[in-house]
């Protein structure tokens, strides 16, 4: 027994994007409903039945909590009118090549066209499309329903009909059809909408059925697309269409020579598995080898090849014409729909497509499937731009060339650069200057890097970004030590702290502002004063050229408070000042921050005191005046009795 299964079997592109959205949905803890079955198989919706997925047939009957999902056959317009008004949350999952017919009605009615449908009317598609046309549309099966159609409406050229098709519309009808039309219309607007995977199943149906004694046609009795390819296969050989694999007319396979096997854009690829499973089961059994006159491989291999045609090294230009936030779609002049999936679009994975691309940029890209089932192609943006910039990339190894490229993850030992295109691999202790530094602050920064290692097999490369900044480091210390001198200033960052003083960058190199040069008043860390990454102004103290050091000054001159009090504050001035200690031949108070003054206790009130406790307290403000100040010593003299006792009067001269 020979076994063949046609290329162009299983999901379409349509149905297998609606169904991921409800996967998505309920992962997410979502309530969903579905606007109508959300595909043609009953194994599928028992799936989501049991998930909770519950079908509605209108917005009315859906929970407000729940979220509506439009199923790929779309919907009419005003359903989607009610659904907006009612303000439900919805999902629409309608086929992007049924969106297209959408369009398309909707403005040929707008300008008052007549529109022809080649479609089931009873079939959810068509009643959604028909929802996007005024009046005037109408809806035929075949070509005898076409020239009824057609003797009761009256001809004008002058408003040529717009004539679309179900997408799962019959080829060789819709072929008849078109004859007819185009004798009746001479300028008949009409658009091939019929889905180029339904085409290319159709037609693979067809060839197939003709070489094969039978033909087993996988799919739902209520699915359009399975019945077509049923109706295709039978002119030609027996045909069986099931569901599942216990439906297999097995007394009619036993005497078949040569069986062929095909599925509807709704049958789920672990059906046709258990369906091959099953045969292979009933031929071993038998003592035959199922694929003996088949392909090479095994069940899996070959249901795999059936499901995807890989022209990995094709290269094709497309312009954008659509973005989602999981997809691009791409018009790369072909009857397939060409999309990008987010994932294939960047090798930075955190990145949002519509920050890649615009509608109407125009890119090379890499062709990674093309799915005639379902009239697809699927592209890379990603694996082209690596393709292109591997080479740049490992070459970087050899000649150590300096590459650019952006940090766009931290990952554990490390971080990544996508660089070219390319991800390279940065080890944690390749990432810094110095071991130990945190990663997190490179994250989506632009970062150059230098290429250590190379794995062309795998097409792997680390690199080290503390490579180019010693280098980069090494110059711009070479270049201070040029013009560096004492007394020079410079803005640096605070680099780290210790308990003696805080390291600054200069911009190539380090200097140590000691904590007695952070501030004029005594400090117990210099954390009082700076924190790492403040810029400070400050400048050269010492230098020491052998050893590499620098000494940096950070107070001011102007900012002493010595200086200050020489300018502002003199012998005879009044002061408010504040206790800040107590001692038992006196006190000490703050005249202004740095400088401390004493009051003796004999100058503290206009009567004996036993101690300074009795009259002050430490944090008390009072008045006092400055007496003396040795500025050598650096002591303040204060006096608050001179402020309590009345100035002596000169005496006077008596008169002559």
């Amino acid at each position: 027994m020979k076994v063949i299964v046609a290329r162009s079997a299983g999901y379409c592109f349509g149905v297998n994007r609606a169904i991921e959205m409800v996967d998505a949905l309920l992962r997410k803890g979502k309530k969903v409903c579905t606007l109508g079955p959300i595909i043609h198989n009953p194994q599928t919706l028992a799936q989501f039945a049991e998930r909770g997925v519950k079908i509605v047939d209108s917005p009315d009957e859906a929970p407000a909590d729940a979220t509506i999902v439009i199923r790929s056959h779309g919907v009419s317009k005003a359903v989607c009118d009610a659904i907006f008004e009612k303000k439900l949350e919805c999902v629409d999952a309608t086929c992007p090549f049924v969106a297209k017919i959408h369009k398309i009605v909707s403005k040929a009615s707008a300008e008052g066209k007549t529109v022809l449908i080649a479609g089931d009317c009873s079939h959810p598609e068509v009643q959604g499309i028909r929802g996007h046309c005024s009046e005037n549309c109408f809806v035929f099966r075949n070509a005898e329903e076409l020239r009824g159609i057609l003797q009761n409406i009256p001809i004008d050229n002058k408003m040529p009909p717009c004539v679309v098709a179900q997408t799962t519309f019959s080829v060789s009808e819709w072929e008849n059809c078109l004859e007819i039309i185009k004798r009746v219309y001479t300028n008949a607007t009409i658009f091939d909408t019929i889905c180029n995977a339904t085409a290319v199943r159709q037609s693979e149906a067809e060839s197939l059925s003709r070489c094969c004694d039978v033909m087993i046609v996988i799919g739902g009795r209520q699915s359009s697309n399975t019945a077509k390819l049923r109706d295709v296969c039978r002119k030609n050989c027996s045909t069986y269409l099931i569901e599942t694999a216990d439906e297999l007319p097995l007394s009619a396979l036993k005497g078949a020579e040569c069986i062929g096997i095909t599925a509807g854009a709704s049958t789920p690829a672990s059906i046709i598995k258990e369906v091959l499973d099953t045969m292979s089961e009933i031929n071993e059994a038998a003592g035959q080898n199922l694929m003996e006159n088949n392909a090479e491989g095994n069940f899996e291999e070959m249901l795999e090849e059936s499901l995807k045609n890989l022209n990995t090294d094709e290269k094709v230009r497309g312009v954008v014409v659509g973005i989602t936030p999981s997809e691009v779609f791409v018009d790369v002049g072909r009857k397939q729909a060409g999309f990008i999936p987010a994932s294939e679009l960047s090798a930075d994975p955190n990145v949002r497509p519509e920050d890649v691309v615009k509608i109407g940029d125009e890119m090379e890209l890499l062709i990674m499937r093309t799915n005639d089932q379902e009239g697809t192609i699927m592209l890379s943006k990603k694996r082209l731009d690596a393709a292109k910039g591997w080479e740049t990339v490992s070459s970087a190894e050899e000649s150590q060339e300096v590459l650019t490229g952006v940090v766009t993850e931290i990952i554990k030992g490390g971080l990544i650069v996508v660089s070219h295109g390319v991800r390279v691999f940065i080890p944690a202790s390749q990432a810094t200057v110095s071991r130990g530094e945190p990663l997190d602050e490179l994250l989506k920064k632009e970062v150059k890097f230098r290429v250590i290692e190379v794995n062309r097999n795998r097409r792997r490369a680390v690199g080290s970004i503390r490579s180019v900044l010693k280098d980069e480091r090494k110059a711009l210390a070479e270049k201070f030590w040029e013009t560096a001198e004492e007394g020079k200033e410079y803005d640096g960052v605070v680099k780290s702290l210790t308990s003696y003083g805080a390291f600054v960058d200069l911009g190539g190199i380090d200097g140590m502002i000691h904590i007695s040069e952070l501030s004029w008043e005594r400090i117990k860390h210099p954390s009082e004063v700076v924190n790492i990454g403040d810029t400070v102004h400050v400048y050269i103290k010492g230098l020491d050229r052998e050893k590499g050091k620098i000494s940096l000054g950070y107070k001011r001159a102007e900012d002493n408070p010595w200086e200050i009090l020489k300018r502002d504050y003199p012998v005879g001035t009044v002061a408010d000042v504040t206790i800040v200690g107590m001692t038992e031949f006196g006190a000490f108070a703050r005249v202004i921050p740095g400088i401390d003054g004493l009051i003796h206790i004999s100058q503290i009130a206009d009567h004996r005191i036993e101690k300074p406790q009795d009259v002050l307290k430490v944090n008390e403000v009072v008045k006092a005046k400055i007496t003396d100040i040795d500025f050598d010593k650096k002591r303040v003299s204060l006096s608050i009795r001179a402020l309590l006792e009345p100035e002596e009067k000169p005496e006077e001269t008596p008169a002559e």
